[in-house]
């Protein structure tokens, strides 16, 4: 990414980034990446455009930017996506313009993301990017919450199970990984890997200038 991502806080100019959040479903992940958004205004979730159907609850423009397959395409012929994917049958695209507008800003972004998508971004954006996954307590606890919130079939969840394996095995390819198995817990260390991100040298702009001023007073 250029340095057209860095802004002024004041007189200390920075450098948001790319905060990859990955996690089966059932794990806890929209929660906890809910929260710290509401608890960040330099953070701003990537809304997802989605071919599948809206869930009891969800709301354009908040959860997902729902498209039919015609117009998802369009999309994707006139390089509108940062990433997509094709899930479960449906597919998911992360748009382009307002993740470089908010970028452009200074701002950082959150990804409430899968697998493949991090990792599609992380490729594009390696300086920007931080990888974060979210491990469940046990396989048996992520079905029971599969089950309990009711939205999928039974063919559907065995095969979140099966790719929850799948992932799972490749948790050494993130930045830190969390477990979920207390909320406050993970939300803190969740948390806590924002707020180091943030202060890493490499996105505070503002040191560089202010150690060759003190290097070069007089003493």
């Amino acid at each position: 990414m250029s340095s057209d991502g860095d802004r002024k806080t004041g007189e200390r100019q920075t450098r948001g980034l790319l905060l990859m959040v990955v996690a089966p479903s059932g794990v806890g992940k929209t929660s906890l990446t809910r929260r710290l958004v509401a608890d960040h205004q330099d953070l701003h979730l990537s809304i997802s455009a989605t071919t599948r159907d809206a869930r009891p609850g969800e709301h354009e423009g908040r959860d997902y930017h729902f498209v039919d397959r015609a117009v998802f395409n369009k999309m994707v012929e006139a390089d509108e996506f940062l990433e997509w994917a094709e899930v479960y049958g449906n597919r998911y695209g992360s748009p382009k313009k307002p993740i470089m507008e908010a970028l452009d800003r200074g701002e950082s972004v959150l990804f409430d993301i899968d697998y493949q998508g991090a990792m599609r971004i992380h490729a594009q954006a390696p300086k920007d990017t931080v990888l974060v996954y979210v491990l469940p307590p046990s396989l048996a606890e992520m079905s029971r919450r599969l089950h309990a919130r009711s939205q999928d079939s039974e063919d559907t969840i065995r095969e979140r199970i099966s790719r929850a394996k799948d992932e799972v095995a490749l948790w050494t390819t993130f930045d830190y990984v969390i477990l979920n198995d207390d909320f406050d817990r993970a939300y803190a260390e969740l948390a806590h890997i924002y707020h180091a991100e943030r202060l890493k040298g490499g996105r505070n702009l503002w040191i560089a200038p202010l150690v060759d001023t003190l290097l070069g007073e007089a003493t």
